[in-house]
């Protein structure tokens, strides 16, 4: 018994080693599962997030191919246009804070789900005014009288008029006008895209730290990049769909094609625009049904289980006290919780003015910040209106536009971003070097688009516009005489659009300016002859005809857009060259712990200072450059119908052109400051004294440095523009 007795301590404590080593068994045997889990988790998430930044992508391409688009369906400027694209990052910043504070601490896959359905919600309400608007009516004489030759288009007295199809006229009109006066339809697409920028805040930040949290270390920037290629994927595809929409009428499935009097080049030509917000929201909603199945915490790497950086929580937790913190947090109450949350805020808000002031008392970090700001007022306004002004000033189709920035511009930006990048890796260049890269790249893409002025076309040829009725150019364009002598005996209006084609090869506003006394055919094949204004240039032998729809532009005008499309994609590669070596200078310049918070603030800054305000000003710019005002039913001004081309290429690539000017030297400023601080005999000695080992190591710090900060939280993380 004795002896039975002595043993029995060994014979506990072997049963306690006992399960242990049991234990440790199973361990071995559980983590291959549960590297096959983890694996299989994060694969699952990753291509999820993967299509829904596809779907993302693809509606905000959209919504910039369908701007000419919105523009005429609801006959409104091109400021208020920019005043509804710019609503998208109005709604993205109402939400930032909260989902950057809140988001990281509940369900984050769930909170992704929820944002793809309020995107796609956002998505049909852009759609719905096509469903409570009346049908699209533009103006076309053969289309109020359906008439082939029975009445002239030049009505020289009021009675002429038929009393049955002046009622029908009139009731036409009461009826669009009671329709339009109590609908501001254009307010629905500004609330849907707000409703866009609401649902698509969760996804960056919540995705990329999901990604970061729960994926194999080396991995993780693997797993981010392919989710940014298909963020870069998606625009193509915007802008494809932009084209194939532009070619189908609005009304489809609701009026009779053959009865539709104008093709997809004329002025007047709306596009099925709503078609492709429809699709774009079913892709929304089918990209957020897999995070609803999927788990709040994945099982953490092998690896990452005790890593210090393994997630945002255990940076602030000491090796010593992990386990004495999770029995705590599991049984904390509510009150010392939010006592806990009440002292972090009030450290917060104490922290936040002196590291505000450290942020911008750094000179290369505010000047860098005002060169991107003022640079990126530059590129927004320039890359917003891009498909109108391919369109008024080459007299390209919307379909046609679409098509040749999805297919060209696009990926010329794509690669224009790898090969920044691959140039910052194939060199291993610096901080200053970076600072070079980004200034000739930016110097370069200007000194090209300054090119772009000798790449225009003139104005075509519109009797009281552009030119006079006998052929001669305008003086000025404010003396615009739409009546003179050969339509002086035709009731015309001059508020009227429906531009008619003269065999001298001159536009005329209408059928009836154009003196035109009758008519045959109907639809598109209407034919106007006997034209008294046509007539005037054409010697007495030949019929003074005409066509419906504008005249084309010049014979040199097809060459300049080649030439254009040429020095575009070749601008576009140039400029984008520059995005990575900036980055990469931003975050060079800043002190570690204040990496984050820069990086919150300069992405806050580019949304608010030019994301929201570069496409209402430069739509008012464009807007001063418009001949002729198209006029709503119920009285008022609609859209522009046309515009000067000289005056046009000059404001929209004059003011690109100085805000990048002005960039520029903000970025000059910005290297001069960097030599300064870093003399050139410090470049020189640290290599040759120090060597290659030493280059090695501080090389290892900066990536380091980079690293801490792809696992580090900000409000903005990822948001790279």
């Amino acid at each position: 018994m004795e002896i039975s007795s002595k043993e029995n301590p060994q014979f506990f404590s072997n049963n306690i080693i006992l399960p242990v080593d049991r234990s440790s068994f199973k361990s071995e045997s559980s983590a291959s599962k549960e590297k096959q889990s983890c694996c299989g988790g994060i694969k699952i998430f990753l291509s999820a997030l993967s299509f829904v930044y596809f779907a993302k992508a693809l509606s905000g391409s959209y919504l910039k191919s369908t701007i000419t688009q919105i523009e005429r369906r609801f006959d409104i400027p091109s400021s208020l246009v920019g005043v509804i694209d710019g609503s998208f990052e109005i709604g993205n910043l109402l939400i930032i804070i909260l989902v950057s504070y809140f988001g990281a601490k509940l369900h984050r896959p769930r909170i992704i789900g929820a944002g793809c359905l309020i995107m796609s919600a956002g998505t049909f309400l852009i759609a719905m005014p096509q469903f409570l608007m009346g049908r699209y009516r533009y103006e076309r004489f053969a289309s109020i009288i359906n008439s082939t030759g029975s009445l002239s288009p030049c009505l020289q007295e009021k009675s002429q008029i038929p009393h049955s199809a002046l009622e029908k006229s009139q009731a036409k009109i009461n009826a669009g006008c009671e329709k339009e006066a109590g609908s501001s339809m254009w307010i629905y697409v500004l609330l849907g895209n707000l409703l866009r920028g609401i649902g698509e805040t969760p996804i960056q930040p919540l995705g990329i730290t999901y990604i970061d949290d729960y994926a194999v270390e080396e991995n993780a920037a693997l797993y981010i990049g392919c989710v940014q290629t298909l963020a870069i994927i998606g625009p193509i595809f915007g802008f494809l769909l932009g084209s194939l929409c532009a070619k189908l009428y609005v009304d489809i499935g609701f009026v009779d094609l053959d009865s539709v009097t104008i093709t997809h080049k004329d002025v007047q030509w709306v596009g099925a625009w709503w078609l492709g917000y429809l699709i774009a929201g079913v892709i929304s909603v089918l990209a957020g049904i897999p995070f609803w199945f999927l788990p709040k915490h994945l099982p953490k790497p092998e690896g990452r289980k005790d890593s210090s950086s393994s997630s945002e929580q255990s940076k602030f937790i000491t090796e010593d006290n992990k386990e004495q913190q999770k029995s705590y947090q599991q049984h904390v109450n509510i009150a010392e919780l939010a006592k806990g949350k009440t002292l972090e805020s009030v450290s917060s808000l104490l922290n936040f003015l002196p590291s505000l002031r450290n942020l911008f008392g750094n000179p290369v970090y505010f000047l860098y910040l005002c060169a991107s700001i003022i640079q990126f007022n530059s590129l927004i306004g320039m890359v917003t209106y891009k498909p109108k002004y391919i369109e008024q000033q080459y007299g390209q189709t919307s379909s046609k536009t679409n098509f040749v920035i999805g297919l060209i511009n696009i990926p010329a930006v794509a690669f224009g971003i790898f090969s920044g990048g691959l140039i910052m890796k194939k060199f291993s260049i610096n901080v200053l070097g970076a600072a070079k890269l980004s200034l000739g790249s930016s110097f370069f893409g200007y000194l090209l688009l300054l090119s772009l002025f000798a790449m225009g076309c003139e104005n075509s040829d519109v009797a009281g516009l552009t030119v006079s009725y006998h052929g001669t150019k305008q003086i000025t364009h404010y003396e615009q005489a739409l009546f003179a002598e050969c339509n002086s005996g035709c009731i015309c209006s001059k508020n009227d659009w429906d531009p008619i084609c003269g065999e001298n090869g001159i536009t005329y506003i209408s059928a009836c300016l154009a003196g035109c006394q009758a008519s045959n055919g109907s639809g598109k094949s209407t034919v106007f002859y006997n034209c008294s204004c046509v007539g005037i240039l054409e010697s007495s032998s030949r019929s003074s005809s005409a066509v419906v729809g504008p005249c084309q532009k010049g014979n040199e005008c097809p060459k300049m857009f080649l030439y254009f499309l040429v020095i575009s994609v070749i601008t576009s590669y140039t400029l984008s060259v520059g995005g990575t070596p900036g980055y990469i200078l931003l975050l060079r310049c800043i002190k570690p712990h204040l990496k984050s918070f820069a990086l919150g603030i300069y992405t806050l800054a580019i949304r608010v200072l030019a994301g929201i305000p570069a496409p209402v000003y430069f739509g008012v710019a464009i807007d001063t450059t418009c001949l002729k005002w198209g006029s709503k039913r119920c009285g008022g001004r609609g859209a522009c119908r046309l515009y000067d081309s000289r005056a046009l290429r000059y404001v929209y690539l004059g003011l690109t052109l100085v805000l990048g000017t002005v960039s520029i030297f903000f970025s000059i400023a910005v290297l001069w400051i960097l030599r300064k601080t870093s003399t050139p005999q410090d470049e020189t000695t640290s290599d040759s004294r120090r060597g290659t080992g030493l280059t090695k190591k501080r090389r290892d710090n900066f990536l380091n440095s980079d690293h801490l900060i792809q696992t580090t939280y900000w409000p903005e993380k990822e948001t790279r523009l």
